[in-house]
């Protein structure tokens, strides 16, 4: 059971100290407060644990502060919108909105290999307005003689270069806690100008010891992508370790499905699960077409299917787009096949953006 408060009360204040003292006289309860500042409100939650079943929820609904009591309809209690009545608060991070009404495109290098790289990519996305990114320090690969990532040598230039090119966030994947560690150090040397939201590959997707690493630590939000080849249960189940560790600020991303149905794309997309995670879950939902797709077919009208399967995640409502870009794929040390060329970006920001305006007018006609 969650008691949700009204904004005004704060973790320490008298309403929430009676109500556990209320909570107390249930002798197989025991409570646990937990605050969230959100985008949209600042918001206290008193998690009721142990046997809720017989314990009616008349007896909080009528106490001073209470907003709202919510009976758990699912195991990922911290992040679960149990038939609609939890609040998704959503998250602010360097001047960032991140909700389930809002939209970023993270538009960037799968793996930095370059300094070069790296400049071209934030200067072409400074050119078409796009302040959020994706490069890759830490590599996981199937092989290990495939490139595994520069690591913390290139983390200095990447932040510097994102502070020159007005890039707030930069999407980054992490394979242990020492990453978090490495990454802190390299921002305040170069005098934090931009922000990291640390990813959790498809790989890291079980990882639990890593997924409580990302939840204790609250200088970064976090992008969890789901599991390749586990069920979105399992999946949400994996990502709820990163709240209750006490970290809220996640963003759930799809990525596609290993399945040989999929073929001829890399994964079997998964994007329909959009407006899934969206009821299920108070989460942003994030969608990786290029990792998704693999590749850069072009259908007879000239689009490409990376193209494709970002309209059909857009219009279903994502919330964010993570999409490979390079300045030059034939030469990228990673996924290069995948990626949109410079040339690409501008027109392949014009069409997420008409596709943001389909939803949003699909949104307003469905709700009026």
């Amino acid at each position: 059971m969650i008691i949700v408060m009204r904004s005004e009360v704060t973790p320490d204040g008298p309403e929430v100290t009676h109500l556990r003292r209320v909570a107390a006289n249930h002798a197989s309860l025991t409570t646990e407060v937990r605050h969230m500042q959100g985008a949209e409100r600042t918001l206290t939650e008193i998690h009721l644990l142990g046997n809720t079943a017989a314990v009616p929820t008349e007896t909080f609904e009528g106490l001073p502060g209470v907003e709202r009591v919510v009976r758990i309809k699912e195991r990922y209690r911290a992040i679960g919108r149990h038939a609609g009545k939890a609040v998704s608060p959503g998250f602010d991070y360097r001047g960032v909105s991140f909700t389930q009404d809002s939209f970023h495109l993270f538009a960037g290098l799968c793996a930095v290999d370059s300094r070069e790289s790296v400049e071209a990519t934030f200067q072409a996305l400074q050119a078409v307005g796009v302040t959020t990114t994706r490069a890759g320090a830490y590599k996981p690969r199937t092989s290990p003689y495939d490139f595994q990532g520069l690591g913390q040598d290139c983390l200095p230039y990447v932040f510097e270069l994102a502070g020159k090119y007005g890039i707030k966030v930069v999407a980054m994947e992490v394979l242990k806690p020492q990453h978090l560690d490495e990454i802190r150090a390299a921002l305040t040397a170069t005098g934090n100008p931009t922000g990291v939201m640390v990813q959790i590959g498809t790989r890291n997707a079980q990882n639990f010891e890593l997924l409580k690493e990302v939840g204790q630590q609250q200088d970064f939000p976090v992008l969890y992508k789901r599991g390749m080849g586990i069920t979105l249960e399992e999946s949400l189940n994996a990502c709820e370790y990163i709240a209750a560790s006490g970290n809220h600020r996640i963003v759930f991303a799809l990525r596609g499905v290993k399945s040989n149905l999929g073929d001829p794309h890399r994964n079997l997309v998964d994007f329909a699960h959009v407006p899934v995670i969206r009821r299920m879950t108070r989460l942003p939902v994030c969608i990786d077409p290029s990792h998704s797709v693999g590749k850069k077919s072009v259908d007879p009208d000239g689009i490409t299917d990376v193209h494709h399967v970002t309209a059909q995640g857009v219009i279903a409502g994502a919330n964010m787009v993570l999409v490979d870009v390079h300045p030059f794929p034939e030469k990228a040390l990673c996924d290069g096949p995948q990626a949109l060329t410079l040339p690409e970006l501008a027109p392949f920001v014009e069409d997420v953006r008409l596709v943001r305006q389909a939803w949003e007018q699909r949104k307003k006609r469905f709700s009026a």
